[in-house]
């Protein structure tokens, strides 16, 4: 059974930071490519940032230069680390896993809450 089990989540205070980590099991084959989408109350679910299999990162414009992604060695586990979070970054974020052959796995979400 395919999982990937996101944690971190959680209710923080302008300007801080949280760590949101996912691990993926029961994926048969090579992970591509890993990262996360993330969807706002009320709005379409976008991608925040992607850690691709020849190593290379990709963020949202709103997001770069405050948050960072980054892949463990086992190719199975992605972390991202959001600093400097405001009001706007309020979503659930997805993790989410490619395989070749444009299969995708998704988690289940946890939410981020960014308020005073």
């Amino acid at each position: 059974q395919v999982q990937l089990v996101e944690s971190g989540g959680g209710l923080v205070q302008p300007g801080g930071s949280l760590s949101l980590s996912c691990a993926a099991s029961g994926i048969i084959g090579n992970i591509d490519a890993m990262g996360w989408y993330r969807q706002a109350p009320g709005k379409q679910r976008e991608l925040a940032a992607v850690f691709t299999s020849d190593g290379s990162t990709n963020y949202a414009d709103s997001v770069k230069g405050r948050f960072s992604i980054s892949r463990g060695n086992a190719k199975n586990t992605v972390t991202l680390q959001v600093n400097s979070l405001k009001p706007s970054d309020t979503a659930v974020y997805y993790c989410f896993a490619t395989l070749p052959l444009s299969m995708m796995y998704w988690g289940k979400g946890i939410l981020v809450y960014v308020s005073s």
